[in-house]
């Protein structure tokens, strides 16, 4: 380093003396230093890039270099059955998905027809595909609409009531630890239009039986509503675990300004909640565009297809028509819309918070 130094030197040296025309050295001894720096690849002037070369160099067997190369396999081992599990179960079924839209099959037999795009041009045309996507939109605004501002109302109730809520923090989480086929059980007695508990009361208040999973008009929107019943408290845990990442010196020193609790959740939470709000957002909107097991127990779709969705209508073609291409088609389908819509939600959400 101090030769590489002295050289340096002595090429500036060179370069003001009339032994150099321009920065060029016009004698040997000028020439064969400016030679030597040249062939580092420094140019005249900047020995400090083959410094620190030198010194990358000199430590690649240092101690922090090596533990380093420690820590990458160590990471690697642990990274390794993730990545496997991600091809295996994630990409490969939806490279797979594609694969087979392009064939005409039973998914039974083992005889398959390739039949190119005509699965793509039949869904672009299909009706009832573009019927249960606009049901998906529904079911996506409503949820949104919903579940986060009550689960937001819950999770400030239990916020601001402190150890008193722990009652309502259980009773309020039981319907999230049900399964969704336990769910739509349940609400469909209740909600029969002999027996059930709408239409019971309706009788005793003078009235007649109500058909609420019956009726085109109303049967999506009882669902909606039994989606929210399930998976609101969700969304309350998702706000309350939102809330401990605002510290209580803010609480403290908003109280002390004379603020109240309202003008505290309005003023300073709420603005502060709304990162969280927004991912949540999101997760509601991925759920509701790809949900099937409540929707297929209490309607199955019907009546008619007042409440098919993408994914009950994917199923019915793949297992229920035995039209597994076509079935395949759909989920490539919902795969592309859902990406499209998160994206596009994803940027619009970023671009305000910008």
């Amino acid at each position: 380093i101090i030769s590489l130094v002295y050289l340096e030197g002595s090429i500036s040296l060179f370069r003001n003396t009339p032994f150099c025309i321009g920065n060029e050295p016009k004698s040997g001894l000028a020439r064969d230093l400016g030679d030597r720096i040249q062939s580092r690849n420094v140019p005249f002037g900047t020995s400090g890039d083959f410094i620190r070369r030198y010194k990358m160099k000199k430590n690649k067997n240092s101690l922090a270099v090596r533990r380093q190369r420690e820590v990458n396999k160590v990471a690697a081992v642990f990274l390794a059955p993730v990545i496997l599990v991600l091809v295996v179960y994630i990409f490969y079924p939806i490279v797979n998905t594609f694969q087979i839209s392009t064939l005409d099959w039973n998914g039974i037999s083992a005889d398959s027809t390739f039949i190119g795009l005509d699965n793509w041009i039949e869904l672009l045309h299909d009706k009832a595909f573009w019927t249960a996507f606009l049901n998906n939109i529904k079911v996506m605004l409503l949820s949104i609409l919903i579940q986060i501002p009550l689960g937001l109302a819950m999770a400030t109730f239990v916020e601001f009531a402190g150890k008193k809520s722990t009652i309502f923090k259980i009773l309020w989480f039981i319907p999230q630890l049900m399964s969704s086929v336990a769910v739509g059980f349940l609400f469909t007695y209740a909600l029969a239009t002999n027996g059930g508990i709408i239409s019971s009361i309706s009788q005793l208040l003078g009235g007649g039986l109500v058909d609420l999973l019956g009726n085109p008009d109303t049967a999506l929107y009882t669902v909606i509503g039994v989606i929210a019943w399930q998976f609101t408290p969700f969304y309350m845990v998702y706000c309350v675990a939102s809330y401990t990442n605002i510290s209580e010196d803010v609480y403290e020193a908003s109280l002390v300004d004379g603020a109240t609790k309202g003008q505290y959740f309005w003023k300073i939470a709420l603005p502060l909640l709304k990162p969280s709000l927004k991912s949540a957002a999101i997760l509601s909107m991925v759920g509701s565009l790809k949900y099937f097991d409540l929707i297929y127990v209490m309607t199955g779709g019907g009546p008619g297809t007042s409440t098919e969705l993408m994914a009950t209508y994917m199923y019915k073609e793949s297992f229920a028509n035995f039209n597994m291409g076509y079935g395949s088609a759909v989920a490539g389908g919902m795969f592309i819309l859902i990406t499209l819509i998160s994206l596009i939600t994803m940027r619009i959400l970023n671009g305000k918070e910008d």
